[in-house]
């Protein structure tokens, strides 16, 4: 029978055992950990099989169940991830400030620290379990998982793995745990254990993310909520426009850094729209466009007319929102209006107007001439994330190792008193 705060208390234990472990002894681990779940794919299959077989007879979406899958390269990919956080440098104990109080007699250094035991609740992505491990485990954290019912086979699988090649190591396997009961009860419990966790960091959709906000006694870190924009600009190259959109909202569909919402500028709506139109009819793409932009391509048999709702929502699968604006400023106002604040691309080959589009977009992400598929922990080299934050204190953007770190004052001596 799991318990929840029983499980908090081994884990809270674990990490405060992690401060004596050295960076090589860390490496190993991660390493060692990569090749089990290399050697143990099968039986991980097996048991994600289970949790695809359940969620095909819910009648789950296809964007859900390949957010769900684990194939070989996947397996492969998530072994790949570990070794690379592994030979990523640990900030931990790196020197971040120092003064030397002479008239104090004393000398002042600001470090940084591991927070202690990291909170990850997240839905259907088994692969978030090995990569907040691996990033947790290498600034000398604890993580505590609380996956979503669907795919608890999984990560428990996975887990057990990483488990069984600590103990190896001779390291405290309770520096990863997982919270067994996938209740929403339990769950709602899980967000006030502030005695135990020192961070909590939601991956998953609005619902999700929402519910953490409101819920949680502990520091939440808002992450992962995408409704990404791409705005062609009158400036924009057609052709070009029509291949990153293509490449931002097909390549795959359920990812949070997916375009989700295209605006275009009036002045080259006639000519982009039948171009963007073409490249995503390849895909049989569900474009729902406001009056103007329906009136260009009303013939696509795809072509849907939007509703406000439209131009604010995540779809996670093969739909687009389509509206025209007459001006940049009209652009970048809806935009912080209507994003997640997550990841926003324009498309032109004016630099000056690229150059107002970074200053007045308000999101973690901005890119120009580029595709919203790039915001991700191993493209910025990172390593593997433990989410996109789409808020702005402590981190923002694809958190890698530096966000998972808090500081420390060290102040040293001989005898000093206040005067």
């Amino acid at each position: 029978m799991f318990n929840l705060i029983d499980s908090a208390k081994k884990t809270k234990i674990a990490s405060e055992k992690l401060s004596e472990l050295d960076i090589k002894q860390i490496d190993k681990a991660l390493i060692d950990v990569a090749d089990s779940i290399l050697e143990k794919k099968e039986y991980i299959k097996n048991k994600n099989k289970i949790d695809i077989k359940n969620a095909k007879q819910k009648g789950l979406s296809e964007g859900f169940i390949d957010r769900l899958l684990l194939t070989d390269n996947i397996i492969y990919s998530i072994a790949d991830g570990i070794k690379k956080v592994a030979k990523l440098s640990s900030p931990v104990g790196k020197t971040v400030y120092s003064f030397k109080n002479k008239k104090q007699k004393i000398n002042i250094k600001k470090v940084l620290v591991p927070f202690g035991v990291i909170g990850i609740i997240f839905e259907s992505r088994p692969n978030v379990a090995c990569d907040a491990f691996a990033l947790c485990f290498k600034t000398k954290n604890a993580v505590m998982l609380r996956g979503g019912s669907d795919a608890i086979n999984s990560i428990t699988a996975l887990v057990k793995v990483i488990k069984n090649s600590l103990k190896k190591n001779e390291i405290d396997e309770n520096v990863i745990s997982v919270v067994e009961d996938c209740s929403h009860e339990t769950a709602k419990k899980f967000m006030k254990l502030d005695k135990y966790i020192d961070l909590l960091i939601p991956r998953g959709g609005a619902n999700l993310i929402d519910t953490a906000k409101k819920e949680s006694t502990v520091p939440v870190i808002e992450t992962g909520k995408g409704n990404c924009h791409i705005y062609v600009d009158k400036c924009a190259n057609v052709n070009m426009a029509s291949k990153i959109i293509f490449n931002a909202k097909t390549q795959r569909y359920s990812v949070c850094n997916a375009c989700e919402s295209i605006m275009i500028h009036s002045d080259i709506l006639s000519k982009a729209l039948p171009k963007i139109k073409d490249e995503l009819s390849k895909k049989d793409i569900e474009m729902r466009c406001d009056k103007r932009a329906y009136e260009v391509i009303k013939d696509y048999k795809h072509v849907k007319k939007a509703t406000e709702e439209d131009f604010f929502t995540e779809y996670g699968g093969p739909v687009i929102s389509v509206e025209t604006v007459d001006s940049e400023k009209e652009a970048i106002d809806k935009i912080n209006e209507r994003s997640t604040h997550h990841s926003e691309s324009i498309i032109t080959d004016n630099s000056e107007r690229a150059k107002t589009f970074f200053a007045g977009v308000d999101s973690a992400c901005v890119y120009h001439n580029a595709s919203t598929r790039f915001s991700d922990g191993f493209v910025f080299g990172l390593g593997a994330e433990i989410g996109i934050a789409t808020q702005k204190l402590h981190a923002r953007g694809p958190m890698g190792l530096e966000a998972l770190v808090t500081t420390k004052y060290i102040v040293k001596g001989k005898g000093s008193v206040r005067k």
